[in-house]
């Protein structure tokens, strides 16, 4: 199955600074569609029999959120674009924004028409500050030409935590607040930024936004599977000849993505960032959706000469550094899981260890308040299940190292 663009369909096609460009390839013509032929319930309707669900890693249904945002009660209402696009791995909405920056400006702007917003946010990772001016002047040149006069966009920047991608983080954030995630209910098309109702979509999904809305519900409502309609980007990375974002239709099996790439050799497949699963070698016939494994979009690659606790451990570290540290089974958790697995990573391991990582894993899916906690075990608990021979093995050489130790210590006295 070859990859079939819709998000990715003008990446390369237009010039990103010069709306002339885009507009020769039917930009803003969803837009005005949606204006000048569509009510907001029936855009609203449009996106929620297409089936589009959230790419940011979560799949919530589009349309209903943007539902639920529209009949909420407020005299001022909120969109915001999740582009803090923090997951190690992930560079699809950084090479989306590159390239084709004015469908998502068009995306943005139906979304807003569709709930009632006259103010839209676009949250940019810290890290991506060169692209700010290409975001400002897309946004100018639209505005100069009209397709904005009824919305304002800010942009506002990160700061480099990695958990305001989490939604309720990232309105805090543009708050002026601390970066850490909300106690929920109520949840932000009801009661989000400042209290308003407000949606939050990614890059990847308001970039899906004005092919429906040309195209049609039924159109998008054919590709993919079932439950995962649409197409998926991917950010593919690691041990592959070809790295690269690329376009799947959802449903398309891991081993066609890394035929694509040219990875040989293949030890795992971690998809999802580093809270993502981790895939062994003889499962990448595993289909590429939410009834399968899907996540944020980041596929890491792993040959046959990576150590899976070394990994796990890197990945562990790396959530624990970036947890907020305001709910405990989080804040504690991470860090004692990845003492446990630097401990296991050096050669120092105790038997016990593989039944502290069990029961942490359970304590913190269970407790933690938001997706970081709730997901940070994972790859624990995968490697664990398809790799647990490379744990015991560990263990057991700490196990003969130490006594060696205990041995030489006997004979010295």
């Amino acid at each position: 199955m070859p990859e079939k663009k819709i998000v990715l369909q003008n990446c390369q096609e237009v010039d990103p600074t010069d709306l002339t460009s885009f507009l020769n390839k039917n930009g803003f013509k969803a837009l005005e569609k949606a204006q000048n032929e569509m009510s907001p319930e029936e855009v609203i309707e449009e996106v929620k029999a297409s089936g589009l669900r959230g790419r940011g890693g979560a799949g919530f249904p589009c349309g209903l959120k943007w539902e639920l945002a529209r009949k909420s009660q407020g005299d001022e209402k909120f969109v915001i674009c999740n582009a803090d696009e923090g997951e190690p791995g992930t560079f699809k909405d950084r090479y989306i924004l590159e390239h084709d920056p004015f469908s998502l400006i068009e995306g943005l702007a139906i979304a807003s028409y569709a709930i009632g917003a006259e103010k839209a946010f676009i949250y940019l990772r810290g890290e991506y500050h060169f692209l700010f001016n290409l975001l400002e002047s897309v946004i100018k040149q639209a505005k100069d030409k009209g397709f904005l006069d009824n919305l304002e966009i800010q942009i506002c920047e990160g700061a480099g935590s990695y958990v305001c991608g989490e939604e309720s983080a990232l309105m805090n954030s543009i708050e002026g607040r601390r970066g850490e995630a909300r106690y929920r209910p109520p949840f932000p098309p009801s009661k989000g930024l400042w209290g308003k109702p407000t949606i939050i979509n990614n890059v990847e999904t308001l970039m899906n936004i004005p092919r429906i809305i040309l195209e049609g519900a039924k159109w998008f409502n054919a590709i993919g599977t079932q439950k995962s309609k649409g197409t998926k980007v991917f950010s593919v990375s690691g041990d592959v000849e070809r790295p690269g974002v690329y376009e799947l239709i959802m449903g398309s099996p891991l081993k066609e993505l890394i035929d694509i790439v040219g990875a040989r050799e293949v030890k795992m497949v971690q998809v999802g960032g580093a809270s993502g699963h981790i895939i062994p070698k003889n499962m990448m016939d595993i289909l590429l959706c939410y009834e399968g494994v899907l996540g944020s979009g980041a596929v890491t690659v792993f040959d046959e000469t990576r150590d899976v606790i070394d990994i796990v451990h890197k990945d562990i570290a790396f959530l624990a550094e970036e947890s907020c540290g305001k709910c405990t089974p989080c804040r504690e958790g991470t860090h004692i899981m990845a003492e446990i697995l630097e401990r296991l990573s050096q050669g120092e391991g105790f038997r016990e260890d593989i039944a502290a990582l069990e029961d942490l894993s359970k304590a913190m899916m269970a407790a933690s308040l938001c997706g970081l906690g709730q997901t940070a075990p994972v790859p624990v608990l995968d490697t664990l299940k398809y790799f647990r021979n490379d744990y015991e093995l560990r263990i057991h050489q700490s196990e003969i190292l130490r006594a060696l130790k205990a041995q030489r210590l006997d004979i010295s006295k």
